[in-house]
Parts: C-alpha cells; structure tokens; sequence
C-alpha cells in the first residue's frame, strides 16, 4: 500500500528541493515534479517527491481527518507508533 501525505512547505531550497513539515516532522523532498511551488504552499509527498500542489483547505481537511483516525486508534488503548 502507497501513501502520500499533504505537507507544508517551509522553504525552497536550490536544486529543486524543499523543506516540507506535517505534524512538526520535517523532511527535505525534490520539487522537480512539481512546478512553482512557493513556500506555504501545501504538496502531496510519496517517497520523497512532491507529486503535485494541493489547495490549502483541502489539505485541511486531510489532515483533520488523519488527526481523528490517530486519536481514535490511540483512544483504543493502542501504543502509538
């Protein structure tokens, strides 16, 4: 199973690359798929690409939902990861 994930970008770097931030976890993902990407912007990544630009009030939304999907497992007196 393949998930991409919306994140925030926090800066543009040379080389077609960027800092990205979901969650308070940062990463640097290639930005060589996605045109014009500015910082704030909200990117879907999957294995370290942007895969394309992504309105913020849908990324929102995804990510509420990811949010409620995390504290329900955990509510079940799971471990989290």
């Amino acid at each position: 199973m393949c998930l991409a994930v919306p994140m925030r970008v926090e800066n543009v770097l040379p080389d077609e690359l960027a800092i990205v931030e979901m969650g308070g976890v940062r990463k640097t993902v290639s930005l060589a798929l996605v045109d014009g990407v500015s910082e704030g912007d909200y990117v879907i990544v999957h294995v370290g690409f942007a895969l394309t630009r992504l309105d913020p009030t849908e990324a929102q939304k995804t990510l509420a939902l990811f949010d409620e999907i995390a504290q329900a497992a955990f509510a079940g007196g799971r471990e989290a990861p």
